[in-house]
């Protein structure tokens, strides 16, 4: 198995050996029950999987080796490497800089780039039209590109399916750098259109049942669908891909959707024909992260924390999940948590931080579940750790 070299900054001692316990345990990933860890007044209950993923340990190891061997150069990331506050700062203050945000609002302008100087494609990997502004500069693509190969295998699935003459259905988030870079590549070999979500699909496949609101598709999906898009012959064969962080119910919900009209249209028989069966696109990390989730959920606990990014997706469907069943708090770090009564946390339906009093209830013996998404340092999840034990004097030694 490939091993990077992650800074010491990252790593944590009480994760570290949590996740060493796991592997010797466990070393085909069966068990997706929580690490019960209890200090006596406070209980955790730790996700089995959490934290860096392949893809961003890779990115990380390519970041932090490019600075480090090409001291002086201009060194920029197309936008932010990973979806994470606390490893973006840590590169801004080695002197790397963003060309873009993760929207595409520019902070440095092309013109400003050129051939001696260092372009690191992010772990979302990028879009083709960008591709072609940097190799125009004479810049390398190659060397310094952390795209996660599992974002790599989206786009070859989709490959795949153009080849075959099916329209390429992409189940993500349009303002994702993500899913545009999947959308840039997909729709060099089929038309693509982007849903976002079951309801969205419920209106593809009204599209695809009913000829009189086909013309509907162009205002409805606008900005979400490949030049050229003709919805009278396009949606007659139809394969499903998504961005890797989706939660994997919902992509199969929206497979089964678009399924059920190509039933309708077509009927049974010819099903094959007109749908392609794909299995999700999903990366390992995030299947393994959110089962991990739904092993928190057979399980009783007073509240949820979840750590990492606010912009991170992958982070923000652990927080869906969780919420069916308790409180979460979604925090980027430990100083969100400001007391043993009051933590800032962000909201994922207003989109804001907000502040909750009280947090923690008023009894003895507390139990909180706790993971992290896929681009947060264990560092981090050490760090809120301490400080929730540190709440609790009466609290044994945290061992594993």
């Amino acid at each position: 198995m490939k091993t990077f070299n992650i800074p010491p900054n990252y790593r944590s001692s009480i994760i570290s050996a949590l996740k060493e316990k796991r592997k010797s345990e466990d070393p085909r990933k069966n068990d997706f029950s929580p690490f019960n860890i209890d200090l006596g007044p406070v209980k955790f209950l730790i996700a089995r999987h959490f934290g860096f993923c392949f893809g961003v340990e890779n990115a990380i190891d390519i970041a932090y080796k490019t600075i480090e061997e090409n001291k002086g150069k201009n060194i920029f990331f197309l936008s932010e490497m990973i979806h994470n506050p606390a490893v973006n700062s840590d590169l801004q203050s080695r002197g790397v800089k963003f060309i873009m945000d993760n929207y595409g609002n520019r902070f440095i302008n092309w013109d400003e780039i050129t051939s001696n100087d260092i372009v690191i494609i992010p772990a979302f990997g990028t879009t083709l039209e960008t591709e072609k502004i940097l190799k125009d500069k004479g810049i390398d693509t190659v060397k310094f590109n952390t795209t996660c190969p599992f974002v790599e295998r989206v786009w070859n699935k989709a490959e795949m399916l153009g080849k075959q003459d099916f329209t390429i259905i992409i189940h993500g988030k349009h303002s994702h750098e993500e899913t545009k870079g999947t959308f840039s590549h997909a729709a060099v070999h089929a038309p693509s259109v982007i849903v976002r979500n079951p309801e969205e699909a419920e209106f593809l496949a009204k599209i695809i049942t009913n000829d009189s609101v086909k013309n509907e598709f162009y205002k409805y999906f606008k900005g979400k669908y490949s030049e050229g898009f003709d919805v009278e012959k396009d949606l007659n064969k139809i394969g499903i891909v998504n961005q890797t962080t989706m939660l994997a119910e919902e992509t199969a919900y929206i497979a089964g959707i678009l399924k059920d009209a190509m039933i309708s249209r077509y009927g049974g028989g010819n099903v094959k024909e007109h749908f392609a069966d794909t299995r999700d696109t999903l990366c390992y990390a995030t299947n393994d992260n959110q089962k991990a989730v739904y092993g928190l959920l057979e399980n009783d606990a007073d509240l949820a924390i979840v750590i990492g990014g606010y912009n991170s997706s992958n982070t923000t469907h652990l927080v869906e999940l969780l919420e069916n069943k308790f409180p979460v708090y979604f925090i980027s770090g430990a100083k969100k948590i400001l007391s043993s009564e009051t933590i800032n946390h962000f909201d994922i339906h207003k989109k804001e931080e907000i502040t909750t009093n009280n947090f923690f209830p008023s009894k003895q013996g507390i139990t909180i579940a706790l993971t992290s998404g896929a681009s947060c340092p264990d560092s981090l999840v050490d760090e809120v750790l301490n400080k929730i034990i540190s709440f609790f004097p009466g609290a044994k030694e945290f061992t594993v």
